[in-house]
């Protein structure tokens, strides 16, 4: 399993931030992807207009693929080491239509991906309740892995 530290802020890189509401399951889950993916070419954040901490079944469902997110925590924009980014990505409505002035020097991308917390809401038992974090997941994952071709690189 790759375990993901934090490592040196390296500015020289592309930055990106992945926005969300709660920063506990979607943006988790893209940080996760992007370290795992992007890691050299890229100097990746998320953050949550809120921090909800990280949601256990997102933290759950990466390490059966290997990521782990668990150590990366949940924070707020203000909380942040940096202010600006080369690109900004909101994964969820909500955070996209909170912060409308956050963008990237370089973009604004957004993708509206479900929430697995409430979809799993009703569910009957564990593994019902985890089907829509392992979707969410790799949704993301393909996401993540074809970013390049979302991105106006210089």
């Amino acid at each position: 399993m790759r375990r993901m530290q934090a490592p040196p802020i390296d500015m020289g890189k592309t930055s990106i931030l992945f926005l969300c509401t709660g920063n506990s399951c979607r943006s988790q889950m893209a940080e996760g992807w992007m370290h795992y993916f992007w890691q050299e070419e890229f100097e990746v954040f998320s953050a949550g207009i809120e921090a909800h901490g990280i949601n256990p079944h997102a933290v759950r469902v990466m390490q059966e693929v290997g990521v782990d997110i668990a150590r990366q925590g949940s924070k707020t924009i203000e909380q942040l080491p940096v202010r600006e980014f080369d690109y900004v990505i909101s994964v969820c409505d909500h955070a996209s239509k909170s912060c409308p002035s956050l963008a990237g020097r370089l973009g604004r991308i957004h993708v509206a991906f479900d929430d697995p917390p409430r979809l799993a809401r009703d569910a009957q038992n564990e593994q019902s309740m985890l089907e829509p974090y392992r979707r969410l997941r790799d949704e993301i994952r393909h996401f993540i892995s074809e970013l390049d071709n979302y991105l106006n690189l210089p």
